[in-house]
């Protein structure tokens, strides 16, 4: 299974440490989780949401982050969510469904919908889990959005 992440050069790491500082849509403060995505297209609309194009990171990498297609995983089902759980920012019932998980540290990955395009998927990995040791993290490739999207998005 390949999963996609996009970060800073420095922070090539699958540590979960951002998302421990910070939280997140499936994650509480404290708890580290690293976010992915099925597609690196996805992964790029999912850091868009979170920053105007002009204030992206000159420093993006791509990382392609391979896992054995056997490994433990578990799914959150978006009838399972309420009806709003996408226009609340970090809310409540994703953040203890996402608790709940890495508490129980049953399973390496959590499916879960993405909330940019429900029917695309995004994967949380829980960096303590055994199962973290199998992940292979390819070499980075430099990575940068077009800059016509400014034009057709941001102005």
């Amino acid at each position: 299974m390949r999963l996609w992440r996009l970060t800073r050069a420095a922070y090539q790491r699958l540590d979960g440490e951002g998302a421990r500082l910070n939280g997140g849509r499936w994650n509480s403060e404290g708890n580290a989780v690293v976010y992915l995505s099925s597609t690196l297209s996805l992964e790029a609309l999912e850091l868009l949401v979170h920053v105007d194009l002009e204030d992206a990171p000159r420093d993006l990498v791509a990382l392609a982050v391979d896992l054995p297609d056997d490994i433990g995983m578990q799914s959150v089902d978006p009838s399972d969510l309420p009806d709003d759980w996408r226009d609340v920012p970090d809310h409540p019932a994703c953040v203890a469904r996402g608790d709940a998980w890495l508490a129980a540290g049953d399973a390496l990955l959590l499916r879960v919908p993405s909330a940019v395009i429900p029917d695309e998927m995004n994967y949380l990995l829980n960096p303590r889990h055994a199962g973290a040791a199998t992940a292979t993290i390819s070499p980075a490739s430099p990575f940068e959005f077009d800059p016509r999207l400014v034009v057709r998005f941001g102005g």
